[in-house]
């Protein structure tokens, strides 16, 4: 296997050291492993860079996606608008809550958000809210969006599982979930945080969390609560102090890791544009991002297959981001018959190149001469 340097060229690479491992070893020592302090901070710090007075901390993106639906009243008898291009916790969660799911397509192959003009083909007085997921970092129009759930008086949620810290992201939506996943921005491992501007909706994410208890293990420990009561049907989607303490470190560091892939990602357009012309990138230059995701589409007559199996043999690690949701068996079966031409034409092209804050320029250089190659092979 050749590579630049003898090493295969990942996908993505969390960004650990010692001061993450000291962190954990510090919690072990406390003696305090579950839901405390170290995620209430986390909270707190999370939601000042995102310019919001508070958020909930959970276990996983796909848990907040589902807190966001329940405190937000969605349930049987709703429809819900949503992408197919998207991972498919997006629409797993409308589900969990016995809501439908309204298969949206994107605008275009080359700005593969949520179209709201297909939104509004579809929208029916069944539905009651709309997800937009900010495809690879990249952000929707939120204040279109937010205009457009106004008019219609549903509920705006964000799937922002690839947009940490950037722009208005969090703050124009109703409710918003962001992951913490081992390939995201910044990573606790597995965990996800969810913001909501209504403070009540916040407060029954806080509570569906843990069971609908009214007081924490914590409090109780400290004397500020004797017993607790169940208020509401709930879920046992806590964070704990471990994840916690992992996530406080890199959230020091995330928006310097945001700058470095934009920088990585305007690197991998200057030499794709210039030198292998077949390829295209979806979003402009411009385009407000997070940089999570270095999304390209190879062209029509490639075999995406072959591509990617030259690639592996160059020692660089791709992937598909995503096989589009309303065509795996399981949603098929469900909700037969959905067309979404411009999501599956993206789909069938989409390639993800490697793109993590430890690559540097040699390795993208390296990465594009071995594309053009697969490409022309």
């Amino acid at each position: 296997m050749n590579t630049i340097n003898g090493q295969i060229i990942s996908l993505a690479v969390p960004v650990l050291g010692d001061d993450v491992k000291k962190a954990l070893c510090d919690v072990i020592q406390s003696g305090w492993l579950t839901m405390g302090d170290r995620v209430k901070e986390f909270e707190s710090r999370f939601a000042e860079l995102h310019g919001v007075e508070n958020a909930v901390a959970v276990n996983s993106c796909t848990a907040g996606l589902h807190l966001c639906l329940a405190a937000l009243g969605i349930g049987p008898g709703d429809k819900v608008l949503v992408p197919s291009l998207t991972f498919v916790a997006t629409v797993n969660a409308v589900l969990y809550v016995g809501a439908t799911p309204v298969f949206v397509d994107i605008e275009d192959i080359v700005s593969p958000h949520i179209s709201i003009e297909d939104a509004e083909r579809k929208y029916s007085s069944a539905v009651k809210a709309v997800f937009v997921m900010h495809y690879g970092g990249y952000v929707v129009d939120l204040q279109a969006w937010r205009a457009f759930a106004d008019a219609h008086k549903i509920f705006l949620i964000e799937d922002a599982a690839h947009a940490p810290a950037v722009g208005e992201v969090g703050r124009c939506s109703d409710a918003a979930a962001f992951s913490f996943f081992t390939n995201k921005n910044m990573t606790t491992s597995e965990g996800g945080m969810v913001m909501a501007r209504d403070p009540s909706v916040l407060s029954s994410i806080r509570y569906q969390r843990s069971h609908g208890m009214t007081s924490g293990t914590l409090d109780r420990q400290k004397g500020h609560a004797y017993s607790y009561d169940v208020t509401t049907l709930g879920y046992n989607y806590r964070m704990d102090e471990l994840r916690a303490a992992m996530g406080l470190i890199q959230l020091e560091r995330l928006s310097k890791w945001n700058k470095r892939r934009r920088e990585l990602s305007g690197y991998y357009r200057q030499i794709i544009e210039s030198k292998i012309t077949k390829v295209n990138i979806p979003f402009e230059h411009v385009h407000e991002t997070s940089a999570h995701l270095m999304p390209v589409l190879i062209p029509e007559e490639a075999n995406r297959i072959s591509v990617m199996k030259k690639l592996r043999e160059n020692g660089i690690q791709t992937s598909i981001h995503y096989p589009p949701i309303h065509q795996f068996s399981y949603y098929k079966k469900r909700f037969p018959g959905v067309e979404l031409p411009k999501t599956e034409a993206f789909c069938a092209r989409e390639l993800t190149l490697p793109l993590h804050p430890l690559l540097s320029e040699d390795d993208i250089k390296y990465v594009c001469k071995s594309l053009q190659e697969a490409i022309l092979f």
